[in-house]
């Protein structure tokens, strides 16, 4: 089974580092030519680019800057991003059994790396795959990677022997995906909330969701994905009545305090 995961526009560069383990991504002279074309762009321009304000954008530009493909100053991706699903993944309290299996298991979608294993090192950053950035050839992220993020996670799933891809990343990033050029089959988990009279889909608890099982995983080190029916962790449980084959409901009736 393999794990892919969105990364988060929230960064943490600042607190104590879990492990000292590291990796090195795999296509940073692609990050590399992204990072040169986002360089010719003004503070306006990245603001418009991104809907950012100008503070975050000149946050940003300063980022674009200082960004190397030397590891001073980077951190871990699975340490370094900060947002729901990584609070529901909470990577610096899992034991070292359970971190070495996300590095074999699990995959970080990015927009300016392609794709990330949890270790690898990674510079501060915000560029969402989503971005409509042009590059020489594509008018877009999606078009920039091409084949390249379905290609490494094909390699990755050959690896690690996986049969199953667990898409836990939103749709936005899987967008980069080509899922009829995968070599596995694609389950999707929907996280589902009782509200208002009816189950949905409530963002923030959907994201966090999505961490907590990519922990589960981890901690009982499950490589049939069929295990992840199992997942009953603050108050969520499969629903066998609305799933399918392809995509597995769970839900629950209230948020755990």
């Amino acid at each position: 089974m393999l794990i892919v995961l969105s990364p988060a526009k929230s960064l943490d560069f600042e607190s104590p580092v879990a492990t000292k383990l590291v990796s090195t991504p795999a296509m940073l002279d692609r990050s590399a030519a992204l990072i040169e074309v986002l360089r010719g762009y003004s503070l306006g321009q990245v603001a418009e680019l991104m809907s950012l304000s100008d503070k975050l954008a000149a946050l940003n530009v300063a980022r674009y800057a200082d960004w190397s493909v030397d590891t001073a100053g980077a951190r871990q991706a699975v340490l370094a991003f900060n947002g729901d699903v990584y609070g529901g993944l909470d990577a610096p309290t899992l034991k070292p059994k359970a971190l070495a299996w996300t590095q074999q298991h699990l995959r970080i979608l990015s927009g300016l790396y392609g794709v990330l294993r949890p270790l690898d090192l990674i510079h501060p950053h915000r560029l969402e795959m989503g971005t409509r950035l042009p590059t020489a050839g594509a008018k877009d992220l999606v078009g920039f990677w091409g084949d390249a993020v379905t290609d490494r996670l094909n390699e990755a799933s050959a690896a690690s022997g996986a049969t199953v891809l667990v898409n836990l990343a939103s749709q936005e990033y899987f967008h980069a995906v080509q899922p009829k050029r995968l070599a596995v089959t694609v389950i999707h988990p929907v996280f589902e909330e009782w509200k208002d009279g009816k189950f949905k889909i409530i963002s923030f608890y959907a994201k966090r969701a999505r961490g907590l099982m990519a922990r589960y995983a981890a901690e009982k080190s499950v490589v049939d994905a069929e295990q992840l029916k199992k997942f009953k962790v603050e108050g969520y449980a499969f629903d066998k009545k609305v799933s399918t084959d392809s995509n597995w409901v769970f839900r629950r009736t209230a948020p755990s305090a």
